[in-house]
């Protein structure tokens, strides 16, 4: 067994919460920081120096600790080296330890301002646009780097607004044929636009749907025929379509619904929906109906629960043995560095049966073999800090066996993993993955690496499926990366981009592949991770916030996200697919299996696919009576999961036979 650590960590880039910074010895010694005050622009680096002393201004020896309320903004390394990633002003804490007891803290206050502006773009800007008509025009100023400068306001005006008008929200519609210039005001700078209006020779539409009923969460089309004065089709003008509803109750809920300008519709609750389609002055509409999505009530009946209530509890892996039995293996967080392993052959009563204890504070992710005979677990906190990755033969889950230590180039900590085909995908330091060759598992050896250059980039988590990495990029969203697949020439020794696609809220944590056997559309759903209220390590729940974007990447030239998967109040951490159902760990909004079939557009939690969910609680938790769900695994028809504060769950999805849910 590799040696137990017992550390502090160094650098912990998560918000702190119910602790008090007067406690100690922060009253006998004072904190310098230098400088107090930084300004440093994106991309750039700055060295904060400390210095602690007694009343007197003697040196005195102890330790500092540094964080960044801000991670995905403002980085900062155990040295106090400061990285600038996003534009802000944001706070660094330095925290000093005088032997075991607490010292005191200083904050340093950074400003990372933005960049000059550069240009402004229109978009939704057409060449033409027929009378009666209207379009949204968007403006953005763009930076040096074409980053939008949100703090910057684009006003547009229309130089004839007989020809073309403009109100206060970008809505331009043309009123007579001509042409106008559109003038983008904003930072300084000033742009034109060139806008045809063409006459419109629409003079009637007819609507139709691919369904007159429906149930909440269903895509009905609706297509629309313009003809012109003579009954000839018209085409290249395009309709507008809107809605509007009728709820079934009288309890003032609004049925709601969402419309796509293609004709694609979705309803969100039961009622009745008229669908209006417009151009110019003609006009059609059509009436349909949404049912309730499901008339039977599923639940998620708890089958076994290994405890883990001493430490706080990270990923798991459940395979079957060489022997035909079924094992899982959890990891800790913040704690001694152990894998835990556990027999769940008969989930009712999983059996702890090792527990493998490595030089780290984290044990965040761990993964087995498709042959079920390596686990590789990642590393996290080590006393040497070069972190890395252990691989161990798990033939034998009761007796794991170290078999090699890989830390080359990976000292700033490894927190996720992934093995495809004799290859670990490790990540490093969050800056890179690493493919690593694990063919001879007694020397494995680095092969390739992949890593975006952009200011700032960083990246979380790597799936790999197909021969295609998927990787979560925070800011910079999800990367599909070539290593094997062939779609862009790409291996594991020659990892090769080949499609991107990032959300405005910069939350991308994890991602998962799947593809719809009803429509095969291909997607990537993409988790969020985000703590609006801190991490609460001890004795208080933590609030996290953030939702599952469905991204579809079937033309992954252009990929759109087309749907998101939200619970009010909670926020994701890691999920599966399986079949057409989804299994999300949302934190503190417990398991929640979700039905996915169909096409997918809208709000998916509001239009009722939610099957089931699962409250995990235990009053002696780690964190007592709090869910916290950390990753699911669908394994044989059953569920299993994660629980950050708890330790490892079987739940099973069945008919709910009116006990409540």
């Amino acid at each position: 067994m590799l040696p137990r650590l017992v550390l502090a960590i160094l650098a912990l880039s998560v918000a702190l919460v119910g602790q008090d910074p007067q406690a100690g010895k922060s009253d006998e010694f004072v904190l310098r920081v230098t400088p107090t005050e930084l300004t440093l622009p994106i991309g750039e680096k700055a060295q904060l120096t400390a210095e602690l002393v007694d009343i007197g201004g003697r040196p005195v020896e102890g330790k500092v600790l540094y964080f960044s309320r801000a991670r995905r903004s403002l980085r900062i390394n155990e040295t106090g080296e400061v990285e600038a990633l996003q534009a802000g002003t944001f706070q660094v804490i330095a925290r000093s330890t005088i032997g075991d007891e607490r010292g005191p803290q200083a904050m340093v206050t950074v400003t990372v301002p933005h960049p000059e502006p550069a240009s402004i773009a229109l978009r939704g800007a057409p060449k033409q646009l027929h009378v009666g008509t209207t379009t949204r025009l968007v403006g953005e100023v763009l930076d040096l780097n074409q980053v939008v400068r949100s703090d910057l306001e684009v006003s547009i005006s229309s130089s004839d607004a007989s020809v073309a008008s403009i109100d206060a929200f970008g809505h331009v519609t043309g009123t007579a044929p001509g042409q106008i210039v559109l003038l983008a005001k904003g930072g300084g700078l000033s742009q034109e636009f060139t806008l045809e209006v063409l006459a419109n020779p629409v003079s009637a539409i007819e609507i139709g749907a691919s369904a007159t009923v429906a149930r909440t969460g269903d895509v009905v089309t609706f297509t629309a025929n313009t003809t012109d004065a003579s009954g000839n089709a018209v085409e290249g003008v395009p309709v507008e379509f809107t809605f509007h509803a009728a709820p079934d109750d009288s309890l003032g809920n609004a049925a709601t619904g969402q419309i796509e300008q293609d004709g694609r519709f979705v309803a969100e609750t039961p009622g009745l929906y008229t669908v209006v389609a417009t151009c110019g002055t003609a006009t059609d509409r059509m009436t349909i109906r949404a049912n309730k999505r499901f008339e039977k009530k599923m639940k998620l009946e708890k089958i076994g629960h290994g405890e883990v209530f001493d430490v706080h509890t990270s990923d798991l892996w459940v395979w079957e043995g060489v022997d035909g039995r079924d094992y899982a293996v959890t990891g800790t967080w913040g704690a001694n560095g152990d894998a835990i392993f556990w027999d769940v052959t008969d989930p009712a009563n999983m059996e702890r049966i090792a527990t493998v204890q490595v030089d780290a504070r984290t044990v965040n992710d761990v993964k087995v073999s498709e042959d079920g005979r390596l686990c590789i677990i990642s590393r996290e906190g080590a006393s040497n800090r070069k972190n890395g990755l252990v691989v161990l033969d798990v033939q034998n889950p009761r007796e794991p066996k170290p078999v090699s230590i890989f830390d080359d180039e990976l000292t700033g900590g490894v927190h996720n993993v992934f093995i495809d085909k004799g290859y670990v995908y490790a990540l490093s330091a969050g800056r890179r993955y690493d493919v690593i060759d694990i063919n001879n598992p007694a020397t494995p050896s680095r092969v390739g690496s992949f890593q975006l250059f952009e200011p700032g980039a960083s990246i979380h988590d790597v799936w790999i499926e197909d021969g295609i990495a998927f990787s979560s990029n925070w800011r910079y969203g999800l990367r599909l990366v070539d290593v094997g697949n062939g779609v862009a020439g790409g291996s594991p020794s020659n990892p090769v981009e080949f499609a991107n696609y990032a959300y405005p809220n910069g939350w991308n944590h994890a991602a998962f592949p799947w593809k719809s056997p009803d429509t095969d559309k291909f997607y990537v759903l993409a988790g969020d991770e985000a703590f609006p209220f801190g991490l609460s390590t001890e004795d208080n729940p933590t609030y996290a916030r953030g939702w599952i974007h469905f991204v579809d990447f079937t033309d992954h030239k252009s990929p759109r996200e087309v749907a998101r998967y939200e619970v009010p109040e909670a926020g994701t951490h890691n999920l599966w697919v399986e079949g057409n159902t989804a299994y999300v760990a949302y934190y503190n909004g417990g398991l929640r299996v979700v039905d996915i079939s169909g096409d997918l557009m809208g709000d998916l939690y509001r239009q009722g696919r939610e099957l089931a969910f699962f409250l995990p609680t235990h009053p002696k938790g780690k964190v007592s009576n709090a869910p916290m769900v950390w990753g699911p695994q669908p394994y044989k028809g059953k569920i299993f999961f994660s629980d950050w504060n708890t330790g490892l769950w079987c739940v099973e999805l069945v008919e709910d036979q009116g006990r409540g849910r």
